[in-house]
């Protein structure tokens, strides 16, 4: 707790912050923050990477400290230039910048001096066995493991071996580096963990001049003593690691390799999210096998797919946010997600007039030629905003779903006989209902009070309806895809003995269809956001092009969802 802090606001401090206030207030690492955030580029970053990404830069940020963007890049088989890419481009548009950008490939060096210095002090051996053999010595938690035949090698035999290693004289499995801990360990990830593997492959940046790359356990609290991180904050799931990253850092007893205070390992619960999957391995798939068009398809939850669909850096933020820092996993509903976009996207979407599913209207008694311009507010409650212009013509379009040939108890749109008010614009009644030879109702004959013009009725009486409407004459058509969660089921991996998390996949989860949009749309910019007036708010899709415009629905108005739900 900082000296000027309240009582009140140490309550407000989450378990991370209080950690780093006391070692402010110790002193240590001379008050100064450091933290990093150290993905994998093997896939693109989801929405629980976006929880990390907002703990550790503002956390930073909050103690006037710094962040470091470091790839995790010790695994050549799975990483791509595509990922670094996309990472950068994520952690940016979330709002963020790094201090330093680093690369575990960029300590490989000092990694293998490193490990050769643990050979040489007796706590590394090359192991020959077999991956096979080696989880079969391992054990288990219920039985400890048994010693390896070659644990007991010489330093100078391992430390030979290992350069052997390195210069690529042994085939890829047919030996490890492993660090010499405790067999015996209740513990399994001091059992002798493996700290290097035999791997050829071509690494994006260091090409093929390595044919041995470090483990992700060895190499992570290495990189970040080297870096002098201060708060090495992870996952839950390192929670059992956290005594090996301790453990590698003080083999260097003499303080020849790392800077002193050491970095601290301190975890927090990982974001999990209804009607989702969060594994990266499990939405390559959803690509690979093309349940999905790509990574940033909109109904992913990775921050290019979030992007794509509309949801806004803010919106992210306050979300991450609202979930907090907590030191159990939950499992968070994904409606939370959804409110914190529709309360970012009202205040600052602009109003625009679509129709989904059109139904034509024609005002009988307005003449063909006539025009009435009417200024249309951007936002209804932000002037700044401004206006924009709708031209009312006796052929209109509206929402099929606004009218009802034999109305509902307590319908107060538009139905036989019935008046509404079409938005900002005028008063109809509906007079006559057109049908095909099937018997489909393909057009609505009304007549509108002129001097309703602007919306209202001249004598004062009250309309309850309102629809939104499109002129014939200035419709646009678009393409408009209407998404949906990915899967139906709340918890994709909780399926029967014998099912596959595959089979919860929501069929109707996009829906594409042709639009009537108002003609201000077909300039609309990639990424930019609208409230269509009473159904939603979009997103232009940078598919679209001149002529032929794509928008998304990032969320309804209103939780669709919760409503099914709750009915009986």
């Amino acid at each position: 707790m900082s000296d000027d802090a309240s009582p009140t606001e140490s309550r407000s401090l989450h378990f991370i912050e209080e950690i780093v206030e006391a070692d402010r207030a110790s002193g240590k690492h001379g008050g100064r923050v450091l933290t990093r955030f150290p993905p994998e580029p093997n896939g693109y970053l989801h929405i629980g990477h976006a929880k990390s990404i907002c703990l550790n830069f503002g956390l930073a940020a909050k103690y006037g400290g710094a962040t470091n963007l470091r790839f995790d890049d010790t695994n050549p088989v799975k990483e791509d230039v595509e990922y670094v890419d996309s990472i950068r481009e994520d952690v940016r548009w979330l709002g963020f910048d790094w201090k330093g950008e680093h690369y575990a490939s960029d300590y490989f060096p000092f990694l293998y001096d490193y490990a050769e210095y643990l050979i040489g002090q007796g706590k590394a051996y090359v192991c020959d066995l077999s991956e096979a053999e080696i989880r079969e010595y391992r054990g288990n938690f219920h039985v400890p493991g048994k010693e390896s035949p070659y644990r007991n090698r010489r330093p100078e035999e391992n430390l030979d071996l290992f350069r052997r290693m390195r210069a690529g004289e042994f085939p890829d499995g047919s030996r490890v580096l492993r660090a010499r801990i405790d067999m015996a360990s209740g513990n399994m990830n001091m059992r002798d963990p493996l700290m290097y593997r035999i791997r050829r492959s071509h690494h994006h940046r260091t090409g093929d001049t390595w044919c041995i790359y470090p483990m992700y356990d060895y190499a992570h609290g290495v990189s970040d003593a080297l870096e002098t991180i201060t708060h090495s904050i992870c996952t839950l799931e390192f929670e059992d690691h956290r005594p090996l990253y301790d453990w590698f850092l003080e083999q260097d007893v003499e303080g020849r390799f790392f800077q002193r205070p050491l970095p601290r390992q301190i975890e927090f619960a990982r974001l999990n999210l209804t009607y989702t999957v969060m594994s990266k391995r499990r939405l390559l798939l959803l690509v690979q096998e093309g349940h999905v068009k790509g990574w940033d398809d909109p109904r992913m939850p990775t921050i290019s797919g979030l992007r794509r669909r509309g949801y806004t850096p803010e919106s992210l933020r306050a979300f991450a946010e609202r979930v907090g820092v907590a030191k159990r996993d939950t499992v968070i509903d994904v409606g939370l997600l959804e409110a914190c976009i529709r309360e970012d996207l009202e205040a600052k979407a602009p109003r625009r007039l679509a129709v989904l599913n059109p139904l034509k209207l024609v005002i009988t008694n307005m003449a063909e030629d006539e025009a009435h311009v009417i200024e249309m507010p951007n936002h209804p409650d932000d002037p700044s905003f401004g206006t924009r212009p709708m031209v009312l013509r006796r052929e209109l379009y509206i929402e099929r779903d606004d009218f009802m040939e034999v109305p509902a108890r307590k319908w107060f749109r538009l139905a036989p006989g019935a008046e509404v008010r079409l938005r900002r614009a005028c008063l109809v009644t509906c007079r006559e209902v057109v049908k095909d030879a099937s018997g489909a109702v393909v057009e609505l004959r009304c007549t509108w009070d002129p001097g309703s013009l602007g919306g209202d009725a001249p004598d004062g009486r009250k309309v309850k309806g309102t629809l939104q409407w499109i002129p014939v004459k200035e419709a646009i058509r678009a393409e408009v895809r209407l998404y949906d969660r990915l899967f139906t089921a709340e918890d994709p991996m909780d399926v029967p003995e014998g099912g596959d998390w595959r089979d919860t996949l929501n069929p109707a989860s996009l829906q594409g269809i042709e639009a009537i949009l108002e003609p201000a749309l077909a300039v609309a910019e990639p990424g930019s956001r609208f409230q269509f007036e009473r159904l939603g708010y979009f997103c232009a899709d940078p598919d679209g092009r001149p002529g032929a415009p794509v928008f998304n629905r990032t969320v309804g108005l209103k939780d669709s969802w919760a409503r099914l739900e709750a009915r009986p």
